[in-house]
Order: C-alpha cells, then structure tokens, then sequence
C-alpha cells in the first residue's frame, strides 16, 4: 500500500529522502532554478500500477443533470402512458413523489439510430449521433444523492459532504503531469465558478499541488484567460533573480519545517508560474489555430473551452476538466420544450468535433473522455409552476453517461434502466464504479491509490467501486 511517506518495499518515500538530504523540496525547485536539476515534484507516485489504456483524462461535465429519456435512453412506454401516472410495478422502488405521483411524461423529440452500431440517440444531438461509432454509452449509472450540491461533490470526489480530494487530483496524485510547465490538472469553466466552486477540483488532504487550476473559459485574450500571465513592470531576468533569491529562502525556511505541505506547494507553485508564462501564453492562444479547426469546432465559449483543452492535452496536461457553463444548464425542471434544444445547440457540434479532432490527431486512442452530469430526470413531468410549460425533476436511480476512446468500447450500450426510464435495472454502474473504472483505464487500481490521512487510508472509491470490465476492449 502506497501512503503519504512509505512506499510497499519499505524503502523511504522520495519526500522522505529529500527531507533527509537537507532542504526538502525547497532544494529541488532551487536545483532546478540553477540548472541543475528537474522541476518540482511530477507527483507522489509517479507511475501507474500497471499498463495504461489512456494517458490523460477529459472530464466534461454537463452539471445540472441531463435527462437521459430525451436524449439518450428511449422509452417507447411512454408514449402510451403519457399523461397518466406510471405503475409501481414498472418503476420499482421509487420512492421520489414526482416519480409516484406525476404523470408519464413523454419526450416531445425522436429518437435516431446512428452510425454502424445504431445506438440510438435524441434527433436533438445530430452531431453527436454522427461519432456515436466511438461512444460507449451507459445507461444505468445510479447515485447516492439527489440534490444539486450533493451530487456534483459525489461525482467530483466520491463523497456527498466532506472534503474530500477530488478525481483530478487523485490522477494527478498518482500520475503527476507530463508538462512541468503546465498544472497537471486544468478545470475550464465559463463564466465563473459552478455550485461548490474549488471543491469541485479540491486536493483536501492531498498535497495542495494536486489542486485543480481553474480558467473562466468565457476570455478569448490570454491575458484574461490567466490572470497575471505577463509581467509588464518586471524583466524575466529580474524575475528570474527575484524566483533564485525567494527559492534559497524558502528551502532554508523549510529545512526547519520538513512536514510542511503547505510551504512545499508555495515553492513549487512560484516556479511553476515563472515556467507558465511562456508555455500557457502559447497553449491558451486560439488565434494558432487554423480557421478549417475552428469553423469544425464552431462558435461559442463551449467551442472555445474544448480548443483549448485539446490544445492543453497535446502540452502533457494529465486531467482537463470541462464545464458546460455556470449554474445549472441541464437543470430544466420547466419549459423543457425549450430549454432542452438549446443546451443540446450549445454542446452538439463542439463536443462532435472534439471527438473528431482527437481522433484525427490520434489521441483519441489513449485518451479518456468522459460526459454527464451529476444524475438524471425523472420520466415523470414535475408539476409546473401555473406560469410555466413542464420539465423533469431530479433524478438519481438511474441516468446515462457516454464514455470515448482510452481503452472503452465503441459504439457499444451497457446496462439498462426500467421501462419507464427511472432506475438502473441491468449492470449497474454506481458513481464509485464509474471512478475506478477511470483510473483503472489510467493504469491505477482504486485499492492501491491510498493516502494516509487522520490515521486511516483513503482512497477515491473509500470501501466501494468495482471496475466495470464490461465495457473495456
């Protein structure tokens, strides 16, 4: 088992033998600013378990939960129900009033078969539809929460309210980033922070350099996009003689203070920004890109946020997360006939074409893509306020999720819900199944990525998860 200062063999951590030659980490990053050395910690362990399928992860969340009965998981039951309430036979267990006591409320759109496996799919996602061949859809994802903050902490971190690492710094904790001159770990979000804000990127008892570095995606200008990137008052020589001065200060500073995470983070972060002001100011410009990538990709922030994420996965970063917007954009509990169309508008042709973009690079191949959200909606309607048209209330029994490219199958469809569409029913896939088939894919077992804290081990999946082999090639 693999903690925070002692690795299987019993031979001291890499920490331990940078605190006994003297100066801890201070002396790594002061090595490095003189030439003679590498950067800062890559991470605390530094390799997978075994092999890897996909070398780096993309997370695209669709916060607010998207419903899976209109765009994903067709129910032919509903059209015959539509309007009158569902038999308890047909949804099980349900306990959630909307799902006992609302009426059926079926999809206003059709459903398309698409590509050569004809997965069928919302006609609300044609884009889509057209890289189905290299989805793997999964529709019967379950979650332990049903509210909007409880559930996008479950996703995140594998924990419904404490503070717990989240699933990008558990990777970049294990793995560390390719690029030492970019995070590890990247959260794009349009337009400011979304429900729980940091928490959703969170290293919490991980060392701090595991946290996610979050980029409001809405700029275009790099220097909007990274705060602070340029420096207009200070020469990078005397940058560089101010870093070697604070470096050497640091490390006698922290020679005296050996288990102090938070001073080792401060060293390494200060370097990293000197390292990021050449490196990010390339990798955040857009304008490099030809006009054939940008007209795939289209218009609009979640055009731009997937550019740059591809443009950052290319540059060794190991997790991107990406956010469909502020809020709650999948959150439509009325005037579904609506709202529905246009969040597909928005995510249709840009997700397409990072799936195509990747592809063509040959990325696609090891890296892992992720999309949903932190449930699903209920078959049911939810009775409307008098002034509003009819949406879907929350849904955690049973929801989808599509996974691409990084060791899944293509154009494959695992587990089912009810006929209803409201709970998982065949080969279920909880969160915590969900989150050690991702680092599994990563080459980590979710048993063995342990951290000692308070006195015990934890891990992402804390005593649960299972990987989901159904779905690996």
């Amino acid at each position: 088992m693999i903690g925070s200062h002692f690795v299987p063999n019993g031979l001291p951590s890499r920490r331990d033998m940078l605190f006994r030659g003297g100066a801890g980490i201070g002396g790594l990053a002061l090595a490095h600013l003189l030439g003679e050395g590498k950067s800062a910690i890559a991470s605390e362990l530094g390799r997978p378990h075994f092999a890897p399928k996909a070398k780096r992860f993309v997370h695209l969340f669709a916060n607010g939960g998207p419903s899976q009965v209109d765009l994903f998981d067709p129910k032919p039951l509903l059209k015959k129900l539509n309007g009158k309430p569902i038999p308890r036979d047909i949804i099980p267990g349900a306990g959630d009033a909307q799902a006992s006591r609302s009426p059926a409320f079926d999809s206003q759109w059709k459903f398309r078969k698409y590509g050569q496996s004809g997965i069928e799919m919302s006609e609300l996602l044609p884009n889509l539809g057209s890289v189905v061949d290299d989805l793997c859809v999964v529709r019967s994802m379950h979650a332990d929460d049903i509210s909007h903050d409880g559930g996008i902490m479950f996703m995140n971190t594998g924990a419904v309210r404490l503070s717990r690492p989240s699933l990008g710094s558990w990777v970049t904790y294990g793995l560390g980033s390719e690029n030492q001159n970019l995070p590890g770990f990247i959260a794009l979000c349009p337009d400011g922070y979304p429900l729980n804000e940091a928490q959703n990127w969170q290293s919490a008892f991980l060392p701090p350099s595991y946290q996610g570095t979050f980029v409001n995606s809405k700029h275009q200008e790099v220097d909007k996009l990274v705060e602070n990137i340029k420096n207009s008052r200070v020469s990078s020589a005397d940058q560089r003689a101010q870093l070697d001065l604070l470096a050497r200060l640091n490390a006698a500073h922290q020679a005296a203070r050996p288990a102090e995470g938070r001073l080792e983070a401060r060293i390494q972060s200060f370097e990293q920004a000197f390292r990021m002001q050449v490196e990010a100011a390339e990798a955040f410009d857009l304008t490099k890109e030809p006009q054939k990538i940008l007209d795939m990709y289209g218009p609009g922030p979640q055009a731009r946020q997937l550019i740059l994420a591809r443009r950052l996965l290319e540059r060794g970063v190991r997790v991107v997360q990406a956010w469909y917007g502020p809020g709650f954009p999948w959150d439509h509990h009325g005037e579904l006939d609506e709202r529905i169309p246009k969040a597909c508008a928005d995510i249709d042709r840009p997700t397409a074409a990072f799936i195509k973009d990747l592809k063509q690079r040959g990325m696609l191949d090891d890296t892992l893509v992720v999309w949903g959200g932190e449930f699903g909606r209920t078959p049911t309607a939810e009775l409307p306020h008098p002034t509003t048209r009819p949406g879907r209330d929350h849904n955690r029994h049973g929801f989808t999720i599509w996974m691409a490219g990084g060791g899944v199958k293509k154009g494959h469809v695992h587990g089912t819900t009810d006929d209803a569409g409201f709970a998982a029913m065949t080969d279920k896939v909880h969160v915590h199944d969900l989150h050690a088939t991702i680092l599994h894919l990563l080459g980590l077992d979710h048993e063995k990525l342990t951290y000692r804290y308070a006195g015990r081990d934890f891990r992402l999946t804390d005593v649960h998860g299972r990987v989901v082999r159904q779905i690996l090639t």
